[in-house]
């Protein structure tokens, strides 16, 4: 298993707009194309910190969603352009995450 945790930093007083775009539009659709989203969360330090996980099987499962999800129209006509100024690019990270042996999220 392959985790993916994305950090989103959002623009001041978006982030309610934003949450409710991820919520109802953006985690449906990423779930309706195979993309397990785990959770999303609110970062208690910084209210405009958006963090949430995904999972992949393999890398190459990885690359077949992204392909899927990001490559297709809706996400490139109506997803995208809701959210492009919501989001403050440069500060975006994303962190690929190999579960430990003992972990239990194997």
């Amino acid at each position: 298993m392959l985790y993916e945790l994305r950090y989103y930093y959002i623009q001041p007083g978006m982030i309610n707009d934003f949450i409710k775009i991820m919520e109802t539009c953006i985690i449906p659709f990423q779930l309706s194309q195979g993309m397990l989203v785990i959770g999303s969360f609110i970062d208690t330090e910084d209210e405009n910190c958006y963090i949430w996980l995904r999972r992949y099987k393999n890398k190459e499962e990885k690359q077949q969603l992204y392909d899927r999800v990001y490559g297709s129209d809706h996400w490139k006509n109506n997803i995208r352009p809701k959210i492009a100024d919501m989001i403050i690019r440069e500060k975006t990270r994303v962190n690929m995450l190999k579960p430990t042996p003992q972990s239990f999220l194997q």
